[in-house]
């Protein structure tokens, strides 16, 4: 391709194509680091939130249709300031407190550089034998900072694989929990299966299942309180499988969770999948957040009884440093994994496969392809180590201690459910849903500040998420700043209209 010549109807004869020039790349390299680095010192300055309306890009950005000659480097990279960065959400912002953290580091992105310039398609060993081999170590080390049981490990009977979202993790088990269960017995069939998940379980975790073919009908969503600090009760889950019982159903799967979305609930992992155990359901305990934290000694009592369960996944994309898409997946029996997923076309055959002493990853996923993901966390680990990666996880769970100071010290108030790791979930007492949703809009229109709410226990909620890479002490105390402000501009307008 790069030494055909190629000609239009309007223009001579024009040079070779060469998309990989190695002078263009270098020199274009060092300028996109550059734009990257001038991003991120004045990331502090732009609005979090796009002022943007939708449809803005195809009325800015020219021409409606594909050039057919070659637009200069440097021409693309002002577009993208111009054009592309004021219609982002600045996710890497300092000021960024919505959802949960998107952690980036020099590590993650040099892992990404190098991942990206090897474009390894490492679908089986033989395709790339040090991508394979690299992410089956660095899981096991992952693991061994987990304190994971050895069943958990390449020296046990299961091991892990990366896949790029806690989606991914969810339907990969769920499909292997529903092959073991139909091939079972010859008596049930995908009609009868029935999944579990509390109320706060992850939104994905149904499309997964609907995915995976279990009907809509056969999903449980098993309520959570206050009283628990909505986690899943074993008791109830208990009852509703038996009910499901005697209805001639089979429960097939349950997720709890360690750190929900909503308010960071901890779901009791041992107690449930001792009442999990007791009829044959498949465990996986989805840890996409808090799970890093657990790296700390402090923290990893929330993954006691994680020995009981099937698989766990956690996602490293979230606090770990390693930017998107890494998500970790843990399966204490392997065999059951690839029996679900595994292909085994002519065409991939081969002679490492065939001994049965190599891991082909094609069979741990959805997809044939895959990333290089594992450079990404192997470099993370490497350039920082153990303790540098623990004082992030403490760093940010002291910022959000600080700011759940901030909030209980101001009698206007509330933190609404107990804070465990990054978030507070918080807001106005003694006014309803309105008032509340009205902080959380006018905070957001400064532009200084981003934050998301939610619904727990039928109330309405601010979340402030601590974890962004470049937040500091001095923007949480800023935030609370115009929090406690526009509250106070508000209940101020309140009491004028009464």
């Amino acid at each position: 391709m790069g030494s055909l010549e190629t000609t239009t109807p309007s223009s001579p004869l024009h040079e070779p194509f060469n998309p990989l020039d190695i002078d263009d790349f270098r020199t274009q390299a060092h300028k996109a680091v550059d734009f990257i680095a001038d991003y991120y010192a004045s990331i502090e300055s732009r609005p979090v939130l796009p002022r943007v309306d939708p449809g803005y890009l195809r009325k800015t950005l020219s021409p409606p249709t594909p050039l057919t000659e070659p637009t200069p480097f440097d021409s693309i990279l002002s577009e993208i300031e111009t054009h592309i960065i004021p219609g982002m959400t600045h996710w890497l912002s300092p000021n960024f407190f919505a959802y949960f953290p998107a952690t980036v580091s020099t590590a993650g992105f040099l892992g990404e550089m190098l991942s990206s310039s090897f474009n390894s398609v490492g679908f089986n060993w033989l395709a790339s034998p040090a991508s394979t081999e690299l992410e089956s170590i660095v899981m096991d080390w992952l693991a061994s900072l987990l304190k994971l049981p050895q069943q958990f490990t390449f020296s046990g009977s299961g091991g892990g694989v990366l896949q790029g979202t806690t989606s991914e993790a969810i339907l990969c088990t769920l499909v292997a929990a529903r092959e073991r269960a139909i091939e079972k017995s010859s008596s049930v069939t995908i009609q009868k299966l029935v999944v579990y998940g509390s109320d706060q379980t992850h939104s994905t975790f149904a499309k997964a299942c609907k995915i995976a073919g279990i009907s809509p009908s056969n999903i449980r969503t098993v309520p959570t309180s206050a009283d628990t600090e909505f986690a899943l009760s074993p008791e109830l889950l208990k009852r509703q499988m038996e009910v499901d019982v005697a209805a001639g159903l089979v429960p097939l799967y349950l997720c709890a969770t360690v750190g929900t979305t909503s308010s960071n609930a901890v779901d009791p992992v041992g107690r449930l999948a001792d009442v999990a155990r007791d009829y044959g359901v498949w465990v996986h305990v989805d840890a996409a957040y808090a799970g890093s934290a657990c790296i700390c000694p402090e923290f990893r009592q929330y993954l006691d009884g994680v020995e009981k369960v099937d698989s766990l996944s956690l996602s490293p994309h979230k606090w770990l440093l390693t930017y998107l898409d890494c998500c970790c997946l843990w399966v204490r029996n392997r065999d059951l994994l690839i029996s679900a997923l595994a292909t085994d076309p002519e065409y991939l055959k081969n002679r490492p496969s065939e001994s049965g002493s190599v891991v082909d990853y094609k069979d741990w996923q959805v997809g044939l392809g895959r990333r290089f993901r594992a450079l990404r966390l192997w470099m993370v680990l490497k350039m920082y180590g153990v303790a540098n990666l623990q004082s992030h996880i403490r760093s940010d769970v002291g910022l959000a201690m600080l700011f759940e100071g901030h909030v209980r010290g101001d009698r206007r108030f509330e933190v609404v459910v107990p804070r465990r790791f990054g978030l507070v979930c918080f807001r106005l007492k003694g006014v309803g849903e309105g008032l509340n949703r009205r902080v959380l809009e006018e905070v957001n229109r400064t532009g200084m500040v981003y934050m998301t709410h939610t619904v727990v226990g039928g109330e309405y909620v601010m979340r402030f998420a601590v974890g962004a890479t470049l937040t500091e002490e001095r923007h949480v105390v800023a935030a609370w700043e115009i929090i406690r402000g526009k509250a106070e501009e508000l209940l101020m307008g309140e009491m004028d209209s009464l």
